[in-house]
């Protein structure tokens, strides 16, 4: 009980927030209660660490990279092409930004999905006059998609940087069983969202009204470097899975190189449009802090009784097939992160998915689909995950308020076919493939 009282009022600082105070001091002082009450120990300390170290750094080089993109005018070049392409049929723009928001989120994970292009998208809808129901069902899928297609890659969400660090496995390796499933969820999410906002969508707008692309380009130097540098940190990313090299290392290589490219570190005099000022301010290293002592308050509370009883779960669900198994794990994670958040649920699954007497199979089935749960299941709840909260925070600032009943109301309504219809790509694709090591 004192594990989990610990718990209970260290997520509720973290989502209060009291007088602006960080994410990361909240979670550090649970960690600390933690220690000090015998929670947790010392070595522990250690343990987590090694877990969460590379997926943090790695996390933080992303945003960081994300930003200065950001400020170069990238992803407002990139909407305004898609608005263009619409050519004025609302019905046909809407699933342009749905899929525009999953290519974010593949490279650039879901918080930069949501963050970064949710107040471009927002600009663009002012521009063309939609109404505050049109502009909702656009705001809404734009936040919905950076979630529910951040499977692809391992960079593509913290939460797969976690597990696939946890289990090991590679880079080619993950996209290899996670790029399909993530198109099924693409395609299931574009169905969901069409459904639920059809009558929402405007038939025609005026694309008179909109800038040219090239007029959102604010660093062009940056720019030009962007598409040969994220392709080369896709490549290196394959290339490097045979080595144990750290996600961090390559990750906070291709930042320093965007870095020096924004900075002009190597033609001083020059103006600089982009603020590296501004761009490490608001890089996240609140995470840094809310990896460690968030996980450790989870790891004490694991350690007390929840992942004995998480893996007795799941190794009820082991046995009752692999259909069974994978959409039982994907559930009880995407339920799990709806109620404690998706960065300590993946570590509650991780640990107990690794304690699970199951088949060898049923076991790597239960690790993507614990990714799926944690990946998807914020979705059902504003306090699922940070990046939600902080995206309704931000659209709150550009005077769209969206109420955690509207929230849920929605969430719990589109969620659960998208969940299911990607775990269920996942229960028919992962058997197909040859097990890592083999041929």
């Amino acid at each position: 009980m004192l594990a989990f009282a610990i718990f209970v009022a260290t997520l509720v600082l973290v989502i209060w927030q009291p007088k602006g105070l960080g994410i990361g001091w909240s979670a550090l002082g649970g960690a600390a209660v933690a220690l000090a009450t015998g929670v947790v120990d010392w070595a522990d300390v250690g343990t987590v660490w090694h877990i969460v170290w590379d997926a943090t750094f790695t996390f933080v080089a992303l945003i960081i990279i994300s930003l200065i993109l950001d400020e170069a005018g990238f992803f407002a070049w990139a909407a305004l092409h898609i608005a263009r392409w619409g050519n004025g049929r609302g019905r046909l723009l809407f699933p342009l930004i749905v899929m525009l928001g999953a290519m974010i989120a593949a490279v650039f994970a879901n918080d930069g999905a949501a963050l970064l292009l949710t107040p471009i998208v927002v600009a663009i809808l002012a521009r063309l006059e939609f109404s505050p129901g049109a502009a909702l069902a656009f705001i809404i899928a734009t936040g919905f998609v950076a979630d529910s297609t951040s499977l692809p890659l391992i960079i593509s969400n913290l939460v797969n940087i976690v597990s696939a660090n946890y289990f090991e496995i590679g880079f080619t390796r993950y996209a290899q069983v996670m790029v399909p499933v993530d198109l099924v969820s693409l395609v299931a999410t574009l169905a969901v969202l069409g459904l639920y906002f059809r009558r929402d969508i405007p038939a025609r707008y005026d694309v008179e009204r909109l800038e040219t692309p090239a007029s959102a380009i604010r660093d062009h130097q940056v720019f030009r470097a962007a598409f040969p540098l994220l392709l080369v940190l896709l490549i290196a990313l394959f290339l490097t899975t045979r080595w144990p090299i750290p996600f961090a290392a390559i990750m906070g290589t291709a930042a320093l190189m965007l870095m020096a490219i924004a900075g002009r570190w190597l033609t001083p005099g020059h103006v600089h449009v982009v603020s590296l000022k501004k761009v490490i301010g608001n890089a996240p290293w609140q995470i840094v802090l809310f990896s460690l002592g968030m996980y450790l308050v989870v790891y004490g509370l694991g350690n007390a009784w929840l992942t004995a009883e998480a893996s007795r779960v799941l190794e009820w669900l082991g046995g009752q097939g692999a259909f069974v198994a994978t959409v039982g794990t994907g559930f009880a994670s995407a339920i799990l992160a709806s109620l404690m958040n998706n960065m300590p649920s993946t570590l509650v699954g991780a640990l107990a998915i690794d304690q699970a007497q199951v088949s060898a199979t049923t076991q790597q089935l239960m690790v993507y689909a614990n990714v799926i749960g944690n990946d998807l299941g914020p979705k059902f709840t504003p306090i699922g995950s940070l990046a939600t909260l902080l995206w309704l925070h931000v659209l709150a600032g550009k005077g769209y308020r969206i109420g955690w009943g509207q929230y849920m109301k929605v969430g719990l309504i589109i969620t659960p076919p998208v969940l299911l219809a990607t775990l269920l790509a996942l229960a028919f694709w992962l058997p197909m493939l040859p097990t890592p090591g083999s041929g």
